[in-house]
């Protein structure tokens, strides 16, 4: 009984702490206009978090209240959401460390990745990203090309194979799940030098339990989920530690995932530190890098085992996972677009030619990079389908947050800035900002890859990591590992649509976006099933 008196006591002080501060935050967006609360207990965040698909409401908002907007937070706290690209820029570009995560999205990934560059802040961010920025420079990841092209090869021949044995000439797959194989076994040869064998089926435990993982809990979030995270912004750090044993679904997966991968990483940390100790040859691959950069560094700024560790469990579980969603997303979009396809095709045949006549065999990273058409594609894919629909901030200190569009209050009048309290918490939307008309164009709730073609657009703003895009994230905290991604794609494409024509099934089911972690594809009445995305696959002729 004793301990349940403090538990309420405690409960009732945070709760009180929350409904003051929420109370001070909600005066300050209060003349900003946004969708009417549901309810006070849950504000807007219930439908948020449950949409029919991922992203639809920060569409409906957008076009409804402009690009910047006011929700209504858990227990009454008024929170600003924008894809406006100045305050995009001012909050990931130029604010250094001013926003930082929220409280719960820290302790996911801390509990996921471990204290990893992901997790980390300020400097211990800073520390992580000097030791971790050679192995991501554009020359090292150049060395990966021939890794990308023979890990690749190996799904367009079992492909080959099976199409060779079907007598109507194409079979139907699900492409999401054979990226996700073939991403890992790159991921895994290119950062480790470490085979999962998930395309050559000798058995992956990462893969097993990362299929699906955040689907059923990011679909339908229990609302006791929603009112205990939200509370951690409220909560002392040892407190937060204990996360680790709450019997939340999303808990419970992401420790499965951390044990599965802890004794294998542990392991090749190992063999390599052990090899450099030894002064032998250091390999190319990403950890390898990484190892030896951190016994470079000075003993202050080196990373702990356990920090190495998180690393590797970053860049497997956020780097595989990602790509191969936007390679299911890019060929569903060139099925229902066929004559882009054969552009694509095409351009991919003609510097074939090129390659073939100085007696090469694979396309160099210069090659890649001429393929105008496919790299249009590709930037238009990440535009289009963003598989990040955004990322919550809250702010440090008292700050103001320029607009580049300015917003109609609920009096009418214009706001060009808005002022902003120590920690109140601001939702990007890289999804709605990636589909502004303001930006793109008219036509930006159409995939059209000739946007990228044209090489005289020029944007008021400029942000993100990658042409414009806001997929990638932005800044110091931006995804550390977004030249792999392109060029592991550029590889990707060349090889499958060198090889292989893909259309829609004679009867297309209705596919719709999943918040699985990232945004990827389901098939409409059989979400259950998970991630899918059917097309029809047949050999170029």
């Amino acid at each position: 009984m004793q301990v349940l008196g403090v538990a309420i006591f405690v409960a009732f002080g945070v709760i009180s702490v929350v409904i003051l501060r929420r109370f001070f935050a909600r005066k300050t967006f209060e003349h900003i206009r946004g969708p009417s609360s549901a309810s006070w207990l849950f504000g807007n965040m219930l439908e948020f978090n449950r949409q029919d698909q991922a992203g639809d409401l920060d569409f409906k908002w957008c076009r409804e209240f402009g690009s910047t907007w006011r929700l209504n937070g858990i227990l009454g706290e008024s929170v600003l959401m924008t894809a406006d690209p100045k305050a995009l820029q001012h909050i990931f570009h130029k604010s250094g460390y001013s926003y930082r995560k929220t409280a719960d999205n820290t302790e996911l990934n801390r509990t996921l990745f471990g204290p990893g560059i992901i997790w980390a802040s300020g400097h211990v961010h800073q520390r992580h990203r000097k030791v971790m920025n050679p192995a991501f420079s554009a020359p090292q990841l150049r060395t990966f090309i021939p890794l990308f092209q023979r890990n690749i090869r190996k799904m367009t021949e079992m492909w080959k194979n099976e199409l060779s044995a079907r007598p109507e000439g194409h079979i139907i797959n699900c492409v999401h799940a054979w990226f996700t194989k073939a991403t890992l076994d790159i991921i895994g040869e290119a950062a480790f030098d470490y085979s999962f064998g998930a395309l050559s089926k000798t058995g992956s435990r990462l893969l097993d339990v990362y299929t699906n993982m955040f689907l059923e809990t990011s679909l339908h979030p229990p609302k006791l989920d929603l009112l205990i995270k939200a509370s951690w912004e409220y909560l002392p750090l040892s407190v937060l530690r204990l996360v680790d044993y709450l019997p939340l679904k999303d808990i419970v997966k992401v420790n499965q995932v951390r044990k599965a991968f802890r004794t294998e990483a542990q392991k090749l940390l190992k063999d390599k530190t052990e090899r450099l100790v030894a002064g032998k040859e250091g390999k190319k691959d990403v950890m390898s890098v990484l190892v030896r950069a951190n016994a470079s560094e000075d003993a202050r700024a080196r990373l702990s085992d356990a920090e190495m560790i998180a690393q590797m469990g970053t860049i497997t579980i956020a780097g595989h996972d990602t790509t191969a969603t936007t390679l299911t997303w890019l060929l569903y979009e060139l099925s229902k677009n066929p004559d882009y396809q054969i552009k694509m095709r095409e351009e991919i045949r003609m510097i074939r030619s090129s390659v073939t006549a100085r007696c090469d065999a694979n396309f160099s990273a210069e090659d890649l990079d001429s393929m105008k058409y496919c790299m249009a594609a590709l930037k238009e894919t990440l535009r289009y389908h963003a598989i990040v629909l955004g990322l919550p901030r809250v702010a440090e200190k008292d700050d103001i947050i320029p607009l580049q569009y300015p917003v109609v209050s609920k009096s009418g009048e214009l706001i060009r800035e808005i002022p902003i309290r120590a920690g109140q918490q601001i939702l990007t939307s890289f999804c709605a900002y990636n589909r502004l008309p303001r930006v793109w164009g008219d036509n930006a709730d159409v995939w059209d890859p000739t946007r990228f073609l044209d090489h005289d657009v020029k944007r008021e703003t400029s942000v993100g990591m990658f042409s414009n895009l806001m997929t990638f994230s932005a800044g110091i905290r931006g995804c550390i590992g977004w030249r792999f991604s392109v060029m592991e794609s550029q590889v990707i494409i060349a090889e499958i649509l060198e090889n292989f024509e893909f259309s829609l099934p004679s009867d297309p089911p209705e596919i719709v976006r999943l918040p699985s972690g990232v945004v990827a594809p389901g098939v409409r009445g059989k979400i259950e099933k998970g991630i899918q995305m059917p097309l029809q696959i047949s050999i170029v002729q």
